[in-house]
């Protein structure tokens, strides 16, 4: 199989000035009124929430180094800030327009701020911390798009992460369907991960392995293809990403894995705006319109939560 490289590098670096048209689900729960809150059973911010989730899994007292890897507007780490104040911070983002973004939501914390490519950090840089944080940014990084009429003499770019597929493939035995696109950039940000002996790791982002099968919403199940799919956005595309794959490598480095969707950290309400949203098929208002994009985002993204082997010996 041939491929073309799906990267978003350029457009992060050069063009990206908005976060306003691309709507994560932590920004959407930023607003107090936001009418996202009100089809939870808690109405707090999304980091607010994550905060107490991670709870169950990571011992924050006694966490002191975190790292946030392509963070935002910075709401995230406010949030996890206001909560565990003693965390020594540190950001880490490609684009220049979202660390001015991150500095300016973090005004008031002492942060650490770093301009670069995750993959390029070294494993000696990445050793002194404790937790490591990629929410809702998987998809960014690269991707070998699977394409028959793809030229066999690929840039010398393409051909380095081509390779990479086959060491990856060889290492952790993973298994690659035919024309299956690969998210080649996701698979190397968990081997970089723990290969570094993280203790604590939160990954997460949109899966193509995902589905909603609720009772209460008959008319909006559906169920991922289990490949990487493309989503086309302005100025770039970003994929869907397998996470079994993700889950593979991590196990192979001994990690205790906790993989869930996002109706685990946010549970919904069954309130009567919800019910009446989730069942209409075409969307009667703005509201429900919102509510239902927001309700699928909660049940197309995944997350890991990895946890070092090494803990349960030290």
């Amino acid at each position: 199989m041939n491929y073309v490289l799906n990267t978003t590098d350029d457009y992060h670096v050069n063009a990206l000035q908005t976060l306003g048209w691309e709507l994560t689900v932590c920004n959407a729960l930023e607003p107090e009124k936001s009418p996202c809150r009100g089809a939870l059973r808690n109405s707090g911010t999304f980091g607010v929430q994550l905060f107490h989730f991670l709870q169950r899994f990571v011992p924050f007292s006694g966490i002191r180094s975190v790292l946030e890897v392509g963070g935002g507007l910075g709401y995230l780490m406010r949030d996890f800030l206001s909560l565990a104040p003693h965390l020594a911070a540190s950001m880490l983002d490609i684009s220049p327009y979202l660390l001015q973004k991150q500095k300016e939501t973090l005004v008031n914390h002492s942060v650490r701020y770093g301009r670069a490519d995750f993959l390029t950090m070294s494993i000696s840089d990445l050793k002194p911390f404790d937790l490591v944080i990629l929410n809702e940014n998987l998809g960014d990084f690269p991707t070998l798009v699977a394409q028959s009429d793809a030229k066999r003499d690929a840039d010398l770019q393409t051909r380095r992460w081509v390779d990479k597929i086959n060491d990856i493939q060889e290492e952790f035995s993973l298994e690659f369907e035919e024309g299956e696109s690969v998210n080649i950039g996701a698979l190397c940000v968990v081997e970089r991960l723990c290969g570094a002996q993280i203790p604590y790791i939160y990954l997460s982002e949109h899966s193509c392995e995902a589905a909603m099968q609720n009772p209460h919403f008959p008319l909006h199940h559906f169920q991922g293809p289990g490949k990487p799919e493309k989503i086309p956005l302005k100025g770039h595309a970003e994929f869907t990403v397998k996470f079994s794959h993700l889950v593979t490598i991590a196990r192979a480095f001994r990690y205790k894995v906790v993989r869930g969707q996002y109706t685990d950290i946010l549970p919904l309400a069954l309130n009567d705006r919800v019910q009446a949203a989730m069942r209409a098929g075409a969307p009667l208002s703005d509201e429900q319109e919102i509510l239902q994009q927001f309700i699928y985002d909660l049940y197309k993204y995944e997350y890991l939560v990895l946890i070092s082997d090494s803990l349960k010996k030290g």
